[in-house]
């Protein structure tokens, strides 16, 4: 608390509680955006996104020209796949995401007849000529369908399909959209190089979002230890009515919404798992979000690639890459960062706070992607986990006020009626738990570990009653 109201004396936005884990941030945070073009074939995902999974819309062995549509449901919690690049679709197989979640996929191999991608493709990616467009020149409507179709989900990590947050609802209208510029967690920077490079359409994305929404209101928030993209940020929303930038406190974990908000708008966003945004009356919207909204809306593009830093003491030469979606772990490895370094030791989806470990290299990158993050010995604390010691840390630095230790003790136990009583759907998986806890217990992956093991239990249930019914 005391550290939140200094804060804010200082006139920056802050939420109570939170850790102050050490940025490692420099090792990316100056190497401009560069393009990965693929060597190798890919291996394209059909559940890249919360919601239901896309079937494909073309046959195997077709010849695919990038940008093309290769999956899609009706499903509206959704949004369609397309390639990536220029190749010939395979036989649909089961393939791993980033997260361990096998899920059916399509392998697209690489065209001998056509370039992969179109040309000048990282110069469109980063165009700066945004100042002409008048976001409420569009219809509401048009954006909705303009981003559904272009396949733009949250790429913040949560990866929740764009265009349901987009449609208006006249019960529940939105007031504020918050552009999530926060980019909390340790070593990641791809945010922080978009905001850099290319804040006009960012801008215009979330001009956009608010258009859609009829929120009269729209704040860019980003931490202060990204001085250029504050500064780049508040030059490309000049001009524009109802926006502003908000400065926050640089704080873990900032990024998440039920930490913006508050730090933000002074709002607190009830309880998970049914509290959301939207019952303070606020979207959050991601900067490579914003970005996709742009594209899609104003120049009908899809979301094919994302920036991804790959950093970490780890790897030869750490950068910001522009990457196809479905190009593997190991390509971007060894083509963006020339390989790892012999002290290599654990590779991470993301960052060290949330992101899981990586043991197949072959994994795709996907939508969700923000970072691989190659971490070293002296990197990396692995150390034996012992008794809890009732200390309360965890306690006092998570951020959503539960008691995670009593979580994890219930989850170690196999009680996971306790661990429901304990409010365990709530928890965000920050890690903040685990990072402050003297006895080195995986306080996060035991409550990780037990909300999965809750939702098993529940589709078991739903089967033995359709069963006993």
């Amino acid at each position: 608390m005391m550290a939140a109201l200094r804060d804010r004396m200082k006139g920056l936005a802050s939420f109570s509680r939170g850790v102050h884990p050490p940025h490692r941030k420099s090792y990316s945070e100056a190497e401009p955006i560069r393009l990965l073009v693929p060597e190798q074939d890919l291996a394209i995902p059909l559940a890249q996104h919360i919601g239901s999974a896309c079937t494909p819309t073309v046959k195997p062995k077709t010849e695919v020209a990038y940008g093309e549509k290769l999956a899609d449901a009706e499903a509206f919690v959704s949004a369609p796949i397309h390639a990536s690049v220029s190749g010939t679709t395979g036989q649909p197989t089961m393939m791993a995401l980033p997260s361990g979640r096998r899920v059916p996929g399509i392998p697209l191999r690489l065209s001998k007849e056509r370039a992969p991608l179109p040309e000048g493709f990282l110069e469109d990616f980063l165009r700066r000529d945004w100042d002409s467009v008048e976001p409420t020149r569009y219809d509401p409507d048009q954006i909705v369908m303009s981003v559904r179709e272009a396949g733009v989900v949250g790429l913040g990590g949560a990866t929740f399909p764009t265009h349901v947050k987009l449609r208006r609802n006249p019960h529940r209208p939105i007031d504020t959209v918050i552009l999530n510029g926060c980019e909390c967690e340790p070593y990641l920077t791809a945010d922080h190089r978009l905001m850099v490079e290319c804040p006009e359409a960012i801008a215009v994305g979330l001009a956009l979002a608010a258009h859609a929404l009829g929120a009269p209101r729209a704040v860019v928030a980003i931490e202060e230890n990204k001085p250029d993209a504050i500064d780049a940020m508040r030059k490309a929303i000049r001009g524009r009515v109802g926006l502003e930038v908000k400065v926050c406190a640089t704080k873990y974990p900032m990024g998440g919404e039920r930490q913006l908000i508050p730090a933000v708008l002074n709002r607190a966003v009830p309880s998970a798992p049914k509290g959301l945004p939207l019952d303070v009356s606020v979207v959050v919207v991601n900067v490579a979000t914003a970005h996709g909204i742009a594209r899609a809306v104003v120049h009908g593009k899809p979301l094919t690639h994302r920036v991804v830093s790959v950093t970490g003491g780890g790897v030869t030469r750490p950068g910001n890459w522009l990457i196809p979606v479905g190009t593997s772990f190991a390509e971007v490895i060894e083509r963006c960062c020339a390989g790892m370094t012999p002290a290599a030791l654990k590779v991470l989806a993301g960052g060290p706070m949330m992101g899981p470990t990586i043991s197949d290299l072959r994994i795709p990158i996907v939508k969700g992607t923000g970072g691989i993050t190659v971490m070293t010995e002296a990197e990396t604390s692995r150390r034996a986990e012992s008794p809890c010691i009732r200390c309360g840390r965890c306690i006092d630095n998570c951020p959503l006020y539960l008691s995670p230790a009593k979580i994890a003790q219930a989850v170690k136990f196999r009680d996971f009626e306790m661990a429901k009583r304990y409010d365990h759907m709530a928890c965000c998986e920050c890690g903040c738990c685990s990072y402050v806890c003297p006895a080195h217990i995986p306080v996060a992956q035991y409550i990780r570990a037990g909300k999965n093991q809750w939702w098993i239990i529940q589709a078991q249930k739903k089967q033995e009653d359709k069963k006993a019914g």
